[in-house]
């Protein structure tokens, strides 16, 4: 094989990889079997930059809503609803493991916020 195929066979290799890397480090169109359940105790809520909700749980871990505020949440309802209070959140699995991407926040069986479609 000459040079410059096994030059063109790696390139192409790498635009495959990196295609790959990207697609699966971005969230789309979450499914919750897809998803970590995890439960946390929120000891602080703010709004975070572009828009974000982030959440602050007991053990230092800091999830967030992906431009929660732009999707109609109120910070003041929300710290009403789940400040100091155990929540359920649906994590996207990714790549390395879960995301810190919250896909549903739930507080026992009240969905406070969902981006499933299913």
């Amino acid at each position: 094989m000459n040079k410059s195929v096994r030059k063109s066979i790696i390139t192409v290799a790498v635009v495959i990889l990196l295609v790959f890397l990207f697609n699966s480090l971005v969230i789309y169109n979450p499914k919750s079997a897809d998803c970590k359940v995890v439960s946390a105790k929120i000891i602080d809520l703010r709004a975070g930059p572009t828009y974000d909700i982030q959440f602050k749980d007991h053990n230092g871990d800091t999830y967030y809503i992906n431009r929660g505020i732009e999707s109609g949440l109120n910070l003041d309802s929300l710290n009403a609803k789940v400040l100091n209070k155990t929540v359920t959140l649906h994590l996207p699995k990714m790549i390395y493991g879960p995301s810190k991407h919250i896909a549903q926040l739930a507080i026992e069986d009240h969905i406070i916020y969902s981006e499933f479609k299913d």
